[in-house]
């Protein structure tokens, strides 16, 4: 993962579309145009698991279905704990079959409508209470040894004590790279994470939306309202601060953004 920093590749987050969806055929065309896009580009394309609790179809479903081509270094799967172990198996299966080699794993937000991984369902049972992106990690790395390059998320908004011992346990786990929760500007706990993990591809995540009271629900604190943000602004602020990290876009416009990040990272 370390060289899609050193070759400067963008984390291109791609939402699949609800399952709830009233225009599947032109969402799903929609999807296709902008992982083939991000394929052009030579980034690599992040595709969520039910974002924000919301059930949507599987990425690697999407990508096998409409017979999209996978390049190995350009896709990234994100994989939470709110599955069946039959759906994790068909997931990761398929993954392997096709190519995928990189997924980022989760927790996840969950929902009355999404089912959960139980201990029971990965040999846990009586060892802990519920399953956990550590759990998950451990049981894939177990069950597909040398298959997958397996990487977490780092939320700097929880007390650090607790994010810190957490993330020692998803490495000890599997975890071989971290992307952030967005950041807007330059983060203390951040700092700290780079200074104790300076041999692990830690990415920043951008937020591209102008929209910041869903940054708010995301990182789960409240930012004012007036708050002045340039999303294009703060990512070119972002590279300067972390000029040794990987960047994940989020909420990436790819009407009115995307052609104008091809000129930020150089």
């Amino acid at each position: 993962m370390q060289h899609h920093i050193d070759n400067k590749m963008y984390h291109v987050e791609i939402l699949p579309p609800k399952q709830e969806t009233e225009k599947l055929q032109a969402d799903l065309d929609l999807f296709v145009q902008k992982y083939n896009r991000v394929m052009e580009s030579g980034y690599c394309a992040c595709i969520t698991d039910n974002a924000m609790g919301y059930l949507a179809f599987q990425g690697i479903e999407i990508i096998e279905e409409m017979g999209l081509d996978v390049y190995p270094e350009q896709v990234l799967i994100h994989l939470n704990t709110f599955h069946t172990k039959q759906d994790l198996h068909n997931i990761l299966d398929t993954c392997k079959s096709k190519g995928v080699k990189y997924l980022l794993v989760i927790s996840g937000d969950g929902s009355d409508r999404l089912p959960k991984l139980q201990p029971s369902d990965i040999g846990m049972d009586g060892k802990v209470a519920s399953v956990t992106a550590v759990e998950l990690l451990q049981y894939i790395r177990e069950q597909y040894p040398d298959t997958f390059v397996l990487g977490v998320a780092f939320n700097p908004y929880e007390p650090p004590e607790h994010e810190f011992e957490k993330l020692e346990r998803k490495i000890k786990a599997g975890a071989t790279f971290v992307i952030t929760q967005p950041i807007i500007e330059k983060n203390a706990i951040v700092d700290e994470l780079l200074q104790k993990y300076k041999g692990i591809p830690v990415f920043i995540e951008a937020w591209m939306s102008k929209k910041l009271y869903l940054l708010s629900d995301a990182v789960g604190y409240e930012i004012p309202e007036n708050t002045e943000f340039d999303p294009l602004e703060t990512l070119k602020s972002l590279h300067k601060i972390y000029p040794k990290c990987g960047v994940y876009l989020s909420l990436l416009g790819f009407k009115t953004q995307y052609h104008l990040i091809t000129d930020i990272w150089v």
